[in-house]
């Protein structure tokens, strides 16, 4: 997809944004990944909205709670000069719920919420779920693999890029390979 079909860039918010500290509740302990302000920055220079879409299963769990996603959020924000907007599911993986990745609830809100079509929107995330959640909602998808990304999900996404900068060049670059 050229920059001309990017009307939006979502992003997973642990292992893709910032480091994954799993349930962390902790505004003390986000710590932005390397790749994402410039990325970010990029986008912003292109006048690309961009947003979040992220399961946070712990409040589900009752292992913190929304306030602490919030702070949590707020701190990425700041950190990161801020994103357009942040959608989040906050139920325990039992749940069934529609929002959770990898069902398209959360990309299908976030594009709504920025105006624009769920189709002229691009997910980057670390995990399968995040790939499968842009298809559900009939989003474009990048995956960029972590330590936890498995194999398997690496084959099987559409497009991959070995860093969140990477991933944002080669959408703003018409007719350069993405995979």
């Amino acid at each position: 997809m050229t920059a001309a079909g990017v009307a939006a860039v979502l992003f997973d918010r642990d292992g893709t944004l910032i480091e994954d500290v799993p349930y962390n509740g902790d505004p003390g302990r986000v710590r932005p990944l390397p790749a994402a302000r410039p990325a970010l920055d990029l986008l912003r220079a292109r006048g690309i909205p961009t947003g979040v879409v992220s399961n946070q299963s712990g409040v589900g769990r009752g292992l913190l709670t929304r306030a602490d996603v919030h702070r949590v959020n707020d701190r990425v924000d700041a950190l990161l000069g801020g994103l357009d907007t942040w959608v989040y599911c906050p139920h325990a993986p039992e749940a069934g719920c529609p929002c959770r990745k990898p069902r398209p609830g959360l990309v299908v809100e976030a594009a709504r919420r920025l105006g624009v079509p769920p189709a002229c929107c691009v997910v980057i995330g670390d995990i399968g779920a995040d790939v499968d959640a842009a298809r559900a909602a009939g989003a474009q998808a990048v995956l960029v693999p972590t330590a936890v990304t498995l194999p398997a999900e690496i084959a099987s996404a559409p497009a991959t890029a070995p860093d969140l900068l990477t991933a944002v060049r080669r959408l703003l670059a018409p007719g350069e390979e993405r995979r």
